[in-house]
């Protein structure tokens, strides 16, 4: 997943933009094959409804990014440093969503994306320390505007690949002009060496199709190697931490 648009004020606009611009859907009909064709000429007669639901999602990016940004303030009072390095967000492309549709048997009109897809919008959290994830995904889920739909813990429990991450799939609410309306956003929370992995991972091997080849299976162990050595990382790094701030309290109490 691309977390590196950054969306501008008037794109985010939840009210005025009704309507998709045809070059974001005309983009589907780049190297698609004739089925998905048909299937972009279904979304296309309802794009005013398609526009508006994507705003709707671009709404619930800024509720959760607002979360988070208050979290980082209130969270790194009395600490020497902000749990959260960095915030990414992104929306789902319609190429990626008629993509989803098409492979899971799903219906494929505006009502089936809010229905059944439940990452069209995402943010993405960078944090310092593994210890970081745990403590904002608590805060957040804390909140009684949050719902917590869905938690995959691939720290714990890492993919057999090695991909490592914290994923939440929360539901929050978006305050329009005459309605307040509910909206799915999936959370990925992530250490800076988890997402070092992942981007290079995703660079390497992303729809390049290499399995037909012998050395796909060398390729795939040393990125899991990579991925372990990344791990080892992020613990040490983590304990290291610890015995800093052990140090640190035992010389303010001397």
């Amino acid at each position: 997943m691309e977390f590196d648009k950054i969306y501008s004020q008037k794109e985010f606009d939840c009210e005025e933009r009704k309507v998709v611009d045809d070059n974001e859907l005309m983009a589907l009909s780049i190297n698609v094959n004739d089925q998905l064709l048909d299937i972009i000429k279904n979304i296309r007669s309802d794009a005013s409804e398609y526009g508006r639901l994507m705003a709707y999602y671009r709404c619930a990016i800024m509720e959760v990014e607002t979360k988070f940004n208050v979290l980082n303030v209130e969270l790194s009072r009395g600490r020497e440093s902000n749990p959260i390095e960095t915030i990414k967000s992104r929306l789902k492309s319609p190429e990626s969503i008629v993509e989803k549709l098409q492979r899971k048997n799903i219906p494929m009109d505006v009502a089936s994306i809010e229905k059944n897809l439940f990452d069209i919008a995402g943010v993405r959290v960078i944090c310092a320390f593994q210890e970081d994830i745990y403590m904002l995904a608590d805060s957040l889920a804390k909140q009684d505007d949050v719902k917590v739909l869905e938690v995959k813990d691939y720290i714990k429990h890492p993919k057999d690949n090695g991909y490592r991450s914290l994923h939440l799939i929360v539901e929050i609410p978006i305050f329009l002009l005459n309605e307040k309306r509910f909206m799915k956003v999936e959370v990925q929370l992530r250490t800076i060496a988890m997402d070092f992995w992942a981007s290079l991972e995703h660079k390497i091997r992303y729809k390049k199709n290499l399995q037909m080849y012998d050395e796909y299976s060398e390729i795939s162990d040393r990125l899991k190697q990579c991925a372990d050595q990344s791990a080892a990382l992020d613990n040490m790094m983590d304990e290291t931490h610890k015995m800093i701030i052990g140090l640190k309290k035992r010389n303010e109490e001397e």
